[in-house]
């Protein structure tokens, strides 16, 4: 008997719940993608599961050994999953033979695979009588799957760019001061995305102005205890090797410097690298400054990151939104005002004539953080 069709509102609240779950494995799925999955009967979730680890079993069998757990039987129920069911077999069997076999009758999906050697999912479960739904929250399954995508179509890790504003978007007084502009709640919550990236990029003049350690606060913000990211500093004006900088002096060994390819060459980058800092030099960029994109590729290729996080400055944010190397943009707005036009703006380095010459992007979530909001954006062309 064909299976019947759930309302698009609850099937929409019933992805929404299997998205929640995916966000569980972030970072520690890796490279692999965050999938979450439910199961649902007479109108409740009644199992659910998520992919938990590179390696170890995937969202559809955990969810469907849930409901074994719970006497649940799947053959009755409806599973919602946001990515297609995989396919082949990889690390773990096909989860399109697993849930075939546990006699579902009927599954949602958020969005297809874009690994062409895992698609085919949703084939193989019509082609065994499944009802298949593709397309359930889709937009918000795909930005589930924004870092996995990055990973396979690109060389490079994935980027999230993080600052923090006043109302007026100001990130720093005209005298440079910034501490704090945000709330303790919203500074916790940067520590953990650190925790999830093995990177932190600042630029030359963030060095410079706030002597950053660029590491985890951990027993404060409930992070596990793990390594700290690396601290990549891009500038063209390197330090010198005596400077009283807390890199320099506590981390030099976990140091990048990107920086031009003759400023690599220099006596000063020398005696960088004899304090333990890497020193990378980068081809010039077409529009200005260094490539960035080269820098990125170092780090997932040699480094081994998958997460990044850019922190700025002002430039440095625009630069990588101009390039195209910004995944997610997460900005933490201050409930204050500096109301001082001359202050420090979030971003600088254009000159646009008209409003279309703007750079555009689209909110995928807003929330509260301790007394501030958090704002996230995409680019607006991903995806959309």
């Amino acid at each position: 008997m064909r299976a019947s069709s759930i309302n698009p509102s609850d099937a929409a609240r019933f992805m929404r719940h299997a998205a929640m779950l995916a966000e569980r494995g972030r970072g520690t799925t890796a490279p692999n993608p965050c999938v979450g999955a439910v199961l649902v009967r007479d109108g409740h979730v009644v199992a659910e599961g998520w992919h938990q680890q590179f390696g170890g079993p995937h969202a559809e069998p955990n969810c469907l050994a849930d409901a074994r757990a719970k006497g649940i039987a799947p053959a009755d129920c409806t599973l919602f999953v946001t990515l297609e069911p995989c396919n082949h077999h990889g690390k773990t069997p096909p989860c399109s033979q697993a849930v075939c076999e546990a006699g579902v009758k009927q599954i949602y999906v958020g969005t297809l695979d874009p690994n062409p050697k895992a698609e085919g999912g949703a084939q193989y479960l019509r082609a065994q009588g499944v009802t298949v739904h593709v397309g359930t929250e889709e937009q918000l399954c795909l930005d589930l799957t924004c870092d996995f995508r990055t990973w396979q179509f690109t060389q490079r890790p994935y980027v999230f760019l993080k600052l923090a504003s006043t109302l007026d978007g100001k990130i720093a007084t005209r005298t440079g001061h910034s501490k704090w502009i945000s709330c303790e709640e919203s500074r916790a919550d940067v520590h953990r995305l650190r925790a999830l990236c093995q990177a932190v990029i600042v630029g030359g003049g963030t060095l410079r102005a706030d002597n950053p350690r660029l590491n985890v606060r951990r027993p404060e913000t409930g992070v596990e205890p793990g390594a700290d990211p690396l601290a990549v500093v891009v500038t063209t004006n390197l330090p010198d090797a005596g400077q009283d900088l807390f890199l320099l002096r506590e981390r030099p060994q976990q140091t990048v410097f990107w920086t031009s390819q003759q400023a690599a060459d220099s006596d000063r980058a020398q005696a960088l690298a004899a304090l333990g800092c890497r020193v990378w030099g980068l081809p010039a960029a077409a529009q200005g400054g260094l490539e960035l994109e080269r820098g990125l590729i170092r780090l997932r290729t040699e480094c081994g990151a998958w997460y990044v996080l850019c922190e700025g400055g002002g430039q440095l944010a625009l630069r990588f939104i101009e390039a195209g190397l910004m995944d997610e943009f997460r900005l933490y707005v201050a409930p204050r005002i500096v109301g001082d036009d001359q202050a420090k703006g979030l971003f600088a380095g254009r000159a646009p004539q008209t409003m279309d010459q703007a750079l555009d992007l689209r909110v995928t979530d807003s929330r509260p953080s301790g007394v501030d909001t958090l704002l996230t954006y995409r680019p607006k062309d991903k995806d959309a």
